[in-house]
Order: C-alpha cells, then structure tokens, then sequence
C-alpha cells in the first residue's frame, strides 16, 4: 500500500507506474491526471480517474475495454494476467475450474467476443461464479451501446476497489 501523500508527492514516472493498474494496461489514465495533483484524498483520485475514461474518446475506451482478459480464459490458464487479474479472478475460484466449467466460461466468452468485439467485463469481487454466468446470459441480449456503457461501468468498479486496496490514507 502506498500513501496518498507518497503519491502526490512522487515523481511522474513513479506515480504513473504506481496508477499504472488501476485501469487494466492503461498507463494514459494516471498519465492525463498527473497536473491535477495534489490529490486532496483518495475520492478525489478516484474521480479524476474516472473522469479521465469517461472524457476518453470512443476508440480509447474500446481499447481500455479490449485490454482486459477473458474471464477464465487462456491466460488465465497459462498463468499471463496482471496481478490484479490473477488476485480478482482467484477470488472468484475462476482459476480452479473444473475442465467442464472451463469449457463452459470458453464458450460464454467466444459467444460474447463474437457478438461485442471484446471481453465480457464483471467486477469479479462483487459477485459469484454464478452471478458471472447468469450476466453472460442476460448481457448477451444488450445492443451494442448497452454493452459498452456496462462494460465501462464494470471497470470503474474495478478501478474503484484495486485503488481502494492500493492508497491509504
């Protein structure tokens, strides 16, 4: 855990790398609120963050959506997630699926890449395994716009929890 006052106080490259995380490969959002600092506390940080992505153009915020894993996907398996990923995803028993469920979260993923173009996006720490499957099924009926604003919501979740577990104070 790093301070909040460490932060405000760290040089560019450090509290770029330190935020690197928060929002999945996606180094241009601490990047674009570096001026903004000092940081008077974390909620403050947190919505600077957030307000980054949702200023993003369209194409950066496809490209934020498509830096994510697929949900026990093949990186998953081969051990390649973020740390974040692996801890989040772990939380979830994502990476001890049974070879049958393994096959089942595939297929929900090829389904849903096939139909939006990018992974389905859940903050795995705020549901279950089965709240994971029963999203898939009900977010497959969303158009296009529907799924881009939840999957954007869902990452904010994210962010807001990794940031949570990362400054104090």
């Amino acid at each position: 855990m790093i301070s909040l006052a460490q932060l405000n106080a760290a040089p560019a490259g450090e509290f770029v790398a330190a935020l690197g995380g928060i929002y999945e490969h996606s180094d241009w959002v601490p990047q674009r609120i570096l001026q903004q600092r000092p940081f008077p506390d974390q909620d403050h940080l947190r919505k600077a963050m957030g307000q980054t992505v949702d200023q993003a153009t369209d194409e950066e915020k496809l490209t934020l959506i498509r830096a994510h894993p697929d949900l026990a996907g093949k990186l998953a398996r081969a051990g390649a997630l973020t740390q974040e990923s692996t801890r989040e995803q772990a939380g979830l028993g994502l990476d001890r699926l049974k070879d049958e469920e393994y096959e089942e979260f595939s297929e929900k993923n090829e389904s849903y890449r096939e139909k939006f173009g990018f992974p389905f996006i859940i903050c795995a720490r705020l549901t279950t395994k089965q709240g994971v499957l029963d999203a898939f099924e009900r977010r497959l009926g969303n158009t296009q716009d529907e799924e881009i604003s939840e999957a954007l919501f869902q990452i904010h979740q994210i962010a807001r929890l990794r940031l949570e577990d990362l400054v104090g104070g």
